[in-house]
């Protein structure tokens, strides 16, 4: 894959490598891969029920997030202007005082190695946590059959971009999941392409063409890498949360927004 970028700055702040592309054109060749999956969002309404299952309910798979993720509602999920738009609201449903969605292909579309690419800008403000991740379409246990998070923004830390796997032997219970962050100052205001290689070796994680993020297979055991297996997609945004809301939720952001143009899996011709 190839990514022209014009006025391209990288900052080096706290330790952390910081990007920014707010004036990018790019110009992107797969000629080595075939395209395998997409969604363009190119319609309008719902999002395509023959791609997208919901999450539905709150907590969030025991994150304890303050949302109630709902399923078939405009005001939460649906296609507009070439975009998914998932649409966080303050409101009072089942209990819960926020309204998300949470998309996933599990019975729909899973695969097992190749490249996943998702453009997107994200929602902003305290309390915010969108995220794109990836888990096993055969999950019995977690973290034992793993989780890769390509992409997570927590609201009360702006533009700090965190990638992440959780396996039985690394994750963040034991405070020792495998991670790294890449600072892009302009995450809410432009797109960027988040992006993971996935190989039998290791998997990289990239924002536009700037890798941070690398975990390789080194040790060959099931407890350190589960990911031989067929994974599905997921998309969320997230009100709260153990580590969305760990400074609190300012209710007045919202509505907020997250606008995913579109996601593509490639794999080796």
């Amino acid at each position: 894959m190839r990514i022209r970028i014009r006025n391209t700055v990288y900052l080096l702040i706290g330790g952390a490598i910081a990007f920014s592309a707010s004036n990018c054109s790019a110009q992107i060749s797969n000629s080595n891969k075939k395209l395998i999956w997409s969604d363009e969002f190119n319609g309008k309404g719902l999002p395509d029920p023959s791609k997208w299952n919901y999450d539905v309910g709150g907590d969030g798979y025991g994150n304890k997030e303050d949302q109630f993720y709902t399923k078939d509602r405009l005001e939460n999920a649906r296609m507009e202007n070439g975009n998914l738009i998932i649409e966080a609201r303050k409101e009072n449903w089942e209990k819960n005082k926020y309204t998300s969605a949470r998309l996933l292909t599990k019975g729909k579309f899973s695969f097992q190695y190749g490249t996943i690419e998702v453009r997107a800008k994200l929602p902003k403000g305290r309390g915010t946590w969108p995220a794109i991740w990836m888990m096993s379409e055969n999950m019995k246990k977690w973290p034992d059959d793993g989780e890769l998070d390509i992409m997570e923004h927590v609201g009360f830390n702006q533009g700090y971009i965190h990638a992440s796997v959780h396996t039985k032997k690394y994750n963040h219970i034991q405070g020792t999941q495998k991670t790294d962050t890449l600072i892009v100052s302009d995450a809410s205001d432009q797109y960027h392409i988040y992006k993971a290689d996935w190989t039998p070796e290791k998997i990289d994680v990239y924002i536009d063409d700037k890798k941070f993020f690398s975990y390789e297979n080194k040790e060959k055991t099931y407890e350190a890498w589960p990911f031989d297996q067929p994974y599905f997609i997921i998309l969320n945004l997230a009100v709260g949360g153990f580590w969305g809301g760990k400074e609190g939720i300012d209710d007045s952001i919202f509505p907020q927004k997250y606008y995913i143009d579109y996601v593509r899996v490639y794999q080796n011709k």
